[in-house]
């Protein structure tokens, strides 16, 4: 059974779960991703995140459970899937012999509604020389040339996977830059996966952290942020370990001063900070990186297949 076609949802997940002998790269995943949002999926290298892309893609079979694009399933119909799609993968393999204008001609072949127009803009804007191998392209230019591939026949969705992976900070913040101009600010969607938090943080609307196989958190970038909370706390003795507060995730530190991130229950665990001794230095909005780590540090141990 598919969901009507003009659904909220651009993916649904339900229940994904694909092992490999006794590893469980993915472990009962639900998820669904609205329309028009720029959607995060974060976790370490071999968390599980490109298998994830895998099944969105019809690359993989679920084992277990259903995937939904469009409300289609890409296994048994890519043509009406993936035709919306614009994907970049983390290896950016492309035909190296090809030059910068033959390849974008190639890959105009295979969509109806590539924009030869948008397209050269994209090229401009890249810098890339339309005359240049890729074979002589370097990792960023690359990048570049791949998400132009992507991004030229206007696709509703954009998957992106680990799209700065390899790249300086100048060219992973052009290319950031370019997603969210060209896609995010015309209604569309993006999902892109990352192992580098602070670039989630800065462009995520939503925010899926996967760890070992199995999701961690998701929720709005707000919600997220809104939910925990960071504290530093002295005490006045050397600590040899952090007391066991009420609602703290993960804490870290040494001696008299260590710092706690909880996901709610604030008030509950100041007051038993301060029964344990300790003075609140500083209250804190956390990084997503503090989030991640603390959900990460209190997920059960999973066997993990690599990406």
């Amino acid at each position: 059974m598919t969901v009507p076609l003009d659904s909220e949802y651009v993916l649904e997940v339900a229940g994904l779960t694909r092992r490999y002998g006794a590893k469980a790269a993915l472990d009962d995943i639900w998820l669904k991703v609205p329309r028009g949002a720029v959607f995060g999926l974060v976790g370490e290298n071999g968390a599980g995140k490109t298998t994830l892309i895998k099944h969105l893609m019809g690359l993989l079979k679920p084992q277990f459970g259903s995937v939904r694009v469009f409300g289609r399933d890409p296994v048994i119909d890519p043509e009406g899937a993936l035709s919306r799609i614009g994907y970049l993968s983390e290896d950016r393999s492309m035909p190296l012999w090809m030059s910068v204008t033959e390849l974008m001609g190639y890959t105009r072949a295979f969509y109806p509604k590539w924009d030869q127009t948008f397209a050269d803009e994209l090229r401009e804007t890249f810098a890339l020389d339309p005359k240049a191998k890729v074979r002589h392209l370097s990792r960023g230019e690359r990048a570049k040339l791949g998400l132009l591939l992507a991004l030229a026949h206007r696709p509703e969705l954009l998957i992106l996977d680990e799209p700065s992976s390899g790249l300086d900070l100048a060219v992973r913040r052009h290319i950031l830059t370019a997603i969210i101009q060209t896609v995010a600010e015309e209604g569309r969607t993006v999902l892109f996966s990352s192992h580098l938090l602070d670039e989630v943080d800065r462009v995520a609307d939503y925010v899926t952290m996967i760890n070992q196989g199995q999701i961690v958190l998701s929720s709005t970038m707000d919600e997220a942020k809104e939910a925990h909370h960071r504290i530093t706390l002295r005490f006045a003795e050397s600590q040899r370990r952090m007391p066991s507060l009420p609602g703290a995730l993960f804490c870290e530190g040494s001696g008299q001063e260590w710092s706690v991130v909880c996901n709610g229950r604030l008030e509950e665990l100041k007051k038993a900070a301060e029964s344990a001794g300790a003075e609140i230095l500083a209250e804190q909005i956390p990084s997503l990186e503090d989030i991640f780590l603390a959900h990460a540090s209190n997920a059960p141990r999973a066997a993990k297949e690599e990406d």
